[in-house]
């Protein structure tokens, strides 16, 4: 089988990219032809929504889709105009696309919503209403999708990034350490509350980790939020899976506002809290949830995509 990968790839950002490597991994029976921003050797270009898109050889994405058996769209909160509507019209162009050329859609692991345009919602719930598989990794998305028009019902699973990383394999940390996993549009809430817990006890360490370190905005941020803490906190680029595990694994407690920040201190057994960015955020998904618990979630996705693509 061979199916176009269609995700958030190519930005810098440790999250997709995982999700990337999780695909990839994890379905090697799958003839993967995956679509990203900054395409690496063998991967293909998005399709075409600006002027310097055009330029670009978006041909070959057209001509890799003719050649496939359909269109995954794989892992994160794809469908959400929380930071721009762009991204819903992107992806639903992509989709409409994969329609001409009458290729299934399938949607995995994904999350859905909050919406704050119309034009969002409205990309989003042309997409789901076409779709032939549907897995969410929360609770509210699938409360968000419940009453939309469907041809198949939404299972619910969870990240699969969880999945990839191995606890056991994780050297501890008995030192006071607190780690903090910002996003470049952190919420003065989110910078607050590493304010609050900054000076709420004496650390033998703070940290802040950088899951996008290539991009200025959360640069600019990360120094931001250092300031806040006294100008005592170490920045650290994180750039791997392995990386997040490492840092994570080191400290004592996780403040995150990125979701897969979240995800491996659960994966690690660390305390954590997340501060959501606005109402319906994901993070508030991750609250009191275990390992156990969330690798039992993926399985049931992975077993679900298996047989829908043993039944085409």
């Amino acid at each position: 089988m061979r199916l176009l990968l269609v995700g958030n790839y190519g930005v810098g950002n440790l999250g997709d990219e995982v999700l990337k490597e999780y695909f990839l991994r994890q379905f090697p029976e799958v003839e993967w032809l995956v679509v990203s921003a900054n395409p690496l050797n063998g991967e293909y270009n998005r399709l075409p929504a600006g002027f310097r898109s055009f330029l670009r050889p978006w041909w070959r994405t057209i001509g890799a889709m003719r050649k496939s058996d359909g269109i995954v769209f794989g892992g994160g909160s794809l469908f959400t105009d929380t930071e721009s509507v762009f991204a819903c019209f992107l992806w639903c162009w992509h989709a409409f696309v994969a329609r001409i050329f009458r290729k299934k859609i399938h949607l995995a692991f994904q999350g859905i919503g909050p919406f704050k345009t119309r034009l969002g919602k409205w990309c989003s719930r042309w997409v789901i209403a076409r779709a032939t598989s549907i897995s969410v990794r929360d609770l509210s998305s699938k409360e968000q999708i419940e009453l939309w028009e469907k041809n198949t019902k939404v299972v619910q699973t969870s990240d699969p990034v969880i999945s990839l990383i191995q606890a056991e394999n994780m050297d501890g940390s008995s030192k006071n350490v607190f780690i903090i996993i910002p996003r470049k549009n952190s919420t003065e809430r989110f910078i607050n509350k590493v304010c609050e817990w900054s000076k709420e006890r004496e650390w033998d360490s703070l940290r802040i980790l950088s899951l996008q370190p290539e991009d200025g905005e959360e640069q600019k941020m990360c120094r931001r939020i250092n300031q806040v803490c006294g100008g005592e906190a170490e920045m650290r680029s994180v750039k791997t899976l392995a990386d997040l595990s490492r840092e994570v694994a080191q400290g004592s407690i996780v403040l995150s506002q990125r979701y897969h920040g979240a995800l491996a201190a659960i994966a690690l057994g660390k305390d954590f809290e997340v501060v959501e960015q606005k109402e319906g955020d994901k993070l508030s998904y991750l609250r009191g949830k275990s390992r156990e618990e969330l690798l039992g979630l993926v399985n049931i996705g992975e077993e679900t995509l298996r047989m829908v693509w043993a039944s085409k």
